[in-house]
This record gives C-alpha cells, structure tokens and sequence, in this order.
C-alpha cells in the first residue's frame, strides 16, 4: 500500500468535505440517477441550512471546492457539480448505502447506521469495501 496508518488516514481526512459537500449537492438537487452534471444544482442557502454552519463557511468551502474543479459556483446563488463532482458524490452515495446496509446486516438501527456510516465511509478502503459488497451480495442485504 505505500502508506503508514496515519498517512492514510490524514489523506482520507482531507477527502472528507469534497466527497461530503458533493454528495450532498447530489442528495439535495434531488437529481435522478443519469442526469447531467450541470443539471445536479443547489442553492448555497440550502447547503448553508443542511451543513448548520454560516454563509461564509460555505463560500470559503464551495471556492475551494471549485479551485479543485468539483463544482462551478453561479454568482453567489446556486452551485453545481462538475462531471468530476458527480462521479465523486455517485461514488460517495454508493458506499454511504453500503456501509448503512452492512450494519443494518449486523443489527443497528437505522439512526445509528446512518450516523455512523457518515464518519467510516471515507476510511474504507476499495478492498474492505469489495468484501463488504459481497457479504451484502451473500447475506441479502441491499446495496
């Protein structure tokens, strides 16, 4: 792997409100599954409203968001995701509803299962997240 535990855990840190922030955007555009990136929007209020925080902490996130080429900021009113942002938050939703799944699969609740797959979603790595697609694929669980 190359990384020492630490490492691997900073850089996951780091990843963290990129993959966050897009898939919310997914989440809150209300967007189908095959829309187009540029269609996948919201206004920054509402992100100001699902993130709990002020309005400056957004534009200080959404800048550097579209400094790193995930989303394009429209004048201070509504954001959207770039091709990149999308297959970002496309990738980040689909490991939150595996990682919800495989612990519903061992009995938590919903509640917790969500919370809790919000902090271990950007920790897993592809290999954990592969055997956890297959013991969901074995033991029925949803995907």
């Amino acid at each position: 792997m190359g990384l020492n535990a630490f490492e691997k855990t900073r850089r996951d840190h780091s990843d963290e409100t990129l993959e966050d922030v897009t898939e919310l955007i997914y989440r809150l555009s209300g967007a189908s599954t095959d829309s187009p990136a540029e269609e996948i929007q919201v206004r920054t209020a509402q992100l100001v409203e699902a993130l709990g925080v002020s309005q400056p902490t957004v534009t200080k996130m959404l800048n550097r968001l579209e400094r790193e080429g995930v989303v394009h900021i429209h004048r201070r009113q509504f954001v959207h995701l770039t091709d990149e942002g999308l297959d970002i938050a496309r990738r980040s939703a689909e490991r939150h509803l595996m990682v919800v799944a495989f612990l519903r699969t061992l009995g938590v609740s919903e509640v917790t299962a969500e919370l809790d797959a919000e902090g271990i979603e950007h920790h897993l790595s592809p290999e954990t997240m592969e055997c956890i697609r297959g013991y969901l694929a074995i033991s029925g669980g949803r995907e």
